[in-house]
């Protein structure tokens, strides 16, 4: 019996990084239910409750910031304690925030709720969660796991969007706390039982990596070990870059086209179902998108693939003013676009999380990256409504965001990926034990 297989019989012919990808992938699909919510509850919660969009837009920007900012620290904790432990427990956390919101009165309940419990959970797994499955499991092929990773998200955008939009419609925003507490509880078994750690712990290697390949385990405080290496990677103008372009990333999509698409269809006269279906559609072609960028991040510097997309997202926003309304080939042609551009930037920018601070530190590094995203998601998404109720429209924060989006292209040039003869930023965050 072959060694490397032997502790793992059922999955005899399969090397169980693959086993990993598909249950963090259905991990994922569920997760991105409980992102999808809170673009259709926006009109809902303020036709039952008589808040403005401001109101419940920083009941969102709660959530998105936590979504964030817990993406570091959930990283060390999985580098700490069992990985299905960490992910469980997040998903028992949501599971109980969308269920207390069924008793929600004022807007101090919904931001305890959505926005506290929800985010708390919902952060501790993402693309952090992803990024650190495909960094411990996978040698060949991490490009494209993490794009199909990323891609997910989109996915469970896809399968769920349009259907919770529908149980708003018809059976009220309750409906769809109760599904996804639903969802949340149904993946948990899941998460418990085939979620492992290392590849270690089978007797096995990474994906691709030699004999003798070993990822470290830290034995560290979580919190410490999130603190230090965002001291140590603060300290280099590459983390700022990777940050700010990340920040710009987070506005132009969870926060602005995520938050705010739906209730701007809503304003141009579409219905709720017919704006979530563009964003389903979003979905389907970002599954292509993402896939379609790892797989280029494996061979194309991703600096040169974050300056395409970036640019052409900027562009494209400025455009969406003029196109928002009735179906037309404009708005195709911006839904298909931003599709397949929406996360299409996670997979070059894990890369050079990787290429620069290591793989030691790597996870932890992106994470604290991602948590500028959802900082840049949470401004937006609150701002951006506090735009709609001043102004009356969403004109000025769609322009914004494009300007923020065209300036990001240009700084992401500005990185210098150290080479194997010069591993000068490597060497900056240590990856010790």
């Amino acid at each position: 019996m072959n060694p490397t297989t032997s502790k793992v019989p059922i999955f005899r012919n399969l090397h169980y990084a693959w086993v990993m990808f598909g249950v963090v992938f259905l991990i994922l699909l569920g997760a991105s239910g409980f992102r999808s919510a809170p673009g259709v509850l926006m009109v809902p919660l303020q036709d039952a409750f008589g808040w403005d969009r401001g109101t419940i837009s920083f009941a969102v920007s709660i959530n998105l910031i936590l979504y964030g900012f817990m993406g570091p620290f959930a990283a060390a904790l999985m580098e700490r304690f069992p990985m299905r432990t960490v992910v469980s427990l997040a998903l028992i956390t949501i599971a109980s925030g969308a269920l207390l919101t069924l008793f929600m009165t004022k807007p101090i309940h919904l931001y305890l709720t959505w926005g506290v419990m929800v985010g708390l959970g919902s952060g501790s797994m993402a693309t952090v969660l992803a990024a650190t499955v495909v960094n411990r499991w996978f040698v060949a092929k991490r490009g494209l796991a993490m794009g199909a990773l990323t891609a997910a998200t989109a996915t469970g955008q896809l399968i769920f969007l349009p259907f919770i939009a529908r149980q708003a419609t018809n059976h009220g925003w309750q409906a769809v706390s109760i599904t996804i507490a639903i969802m949340a509880f149904a993946v948990v078994p899941i998460a418990f039982f085939f979620l492992k750690d290392r590849p270690a712990d089978l007797g096995l290697t990474r994906l691709g990596a030699p004999e003798g390949d070993a990822v470290p385990r830290l034995q560290e405080n979580p919190v410490k070990v999130a603190t230090r290496t965002l001291a140590e990677a603060s300290r280099t103008v590459d983390f700022w870059i990777l940050a700010i372009t990340f920040f710009v990333c987070g506005a132009t999509t969870n926060g602005l086209i995520g938050t705010h698409l739906i209730p701007a269809g809503h304003d141009h006269g579409m219905s709720e179902v017919a704006a979530a279906n563009l964003l389903a559609i979003i979905g389907i072609f970002d599954v292509i998108g993402t896939i379609g960028s790892g797989w280029l991040t494996d061979r194309i510097d991703p600096r040169k693939l974050l300056f395409g997309y970036y640019a052409l997202r900027g562009l494209s926003l400025m455009a969406l003013t003029h196109v928002l309304g009735n179906i037309n080939f404009g708005l195709i042609a911006f839904i298909v676009f931003y599709g397949l551009d929406w996360v299409a930037t996670v997979p070059p920018t894990v890369q050079l999380c990787q290429q620069i601070f290591g793989p030691g530190k790597g996870s932890v590094v992106y994470g604290w990256v991602f948590s500028a995203h959802q900082l840049g998601a949470a401004l937006i998404a609150w701002l951006a409504g506090v735009s709609r109720t001043v102004t009356g429209d969403y004109v000025m924060a769609f322009y914004t965001a494009g300007t923020m989006a065209i300036i990001a292209a240009f700084m992401i040039m500005i990185i210098r990926v150290p080479s194997a003869e010069d591993p000068v930023l490597v060497a900056t965050v240590p990856a010790g034990d």
